[in-house]
């Protein structure tokens, strides 16, 4: 695990709990965001539709709310994009997780890239904008030139990958990702993330954060590992 170990709360406030399946139900948000409070989460992460209901349900806690723009394909027009921004930011998004245009970026067509980000960053009005590169689709210089543009276009994150696509968040990704944006950034792991150890690899690749949709099975993984360690059975 490292030299420093990291305490339960502290993984638990990276974490983002997520729940972005076409087919969630209205009772699916609302596990979602009670085991949030439960575990002490820092953020729930859902689609658009479910932002004013997770705001709701965790008013007066210190859960946030995040929403994905975009997703998954980030084949949507800029302007379409920041629309959904506004509103999601109208209906109580703290943050908002946006996927670039890969086939422009693929392209070169890296203003496009760029007005893409920088509208979503705009319309998101100060809040937390975190870039989903979808790393899985491109090669070692284009996850570094699209974090290259996260960052020109004003963006606080990058982040590896949506988690519907062929691959999800891996350590070299992270490492590559938190080199090419420095300590000025946040980089944030998602996808494939289900054991505590996975999350941990991530953190210690220079993660700032975790999007997970087995959350709980990382926190009590975690804590499988920490009675370890306190028995001497686990350095």
């Amino acid at each position: 695990m490292g030299n420093e170990v990291i305490t339960e709360e502290k993984l638990a406030m990276m974490i983002d709990h997520t729940q972005l399946k076409a087919y969630a139900t209205y009772s699916d948000i609302e596990k979602l965001c009670k085991e949030a409070k439960e575990y002490g989460f820092g953020h729930v992460s859902v689609n658009p539709c479910h932002v004013s209901r997770c705001a709701r349900l965790l008013r007066g806690t210190d859960v946030k709310v995040d929403s994905v723009i975009g997703f998954p394909l980030g084949a949507m027009r800029p302007e379409v994009k920041a629309f959904e921004a506004m509103r999601a930011v109208e209906d109580g998004a703290d943050e908002v997780d946006m996927v670039i245009n890969i086939g422009a970026l693929k392209s070169g067509d890296y203003d496009l890239v760029k007005r893409d980000i920088r509208g979503v960053v705009k319309a998101a009005r100060g809040r937390v904008v975190k870039v989903i590169i979808e790393a899985c689709y491109l090669t070692d210089e284009e996850k570094v030139k699209a974090c290259e543009l996260a960052r020109e276009a004003g963006a606080s994150f990058v982040k590896t990958s949506t988690g519907f696509g062929p691959g999800g968040a891996t350590v070299h990704d992270v490492k590559l990702m938190r080199k090419a944006v420095g300590r000025d950034m946040g980089v944030k792991a998602a996808g494939g993330i289900h054991t505590a150890e996975e999350a941990i690899a991530m953190i210690e690749a220079g993660a700032d954060r975790i999007g997970a949709s087995r959350s709980v099975q990382i926190m009590e993984g975690y804590r499988k590992l920490m009675a370890l360690i306190k028995a001497g059975k686990l350095k």
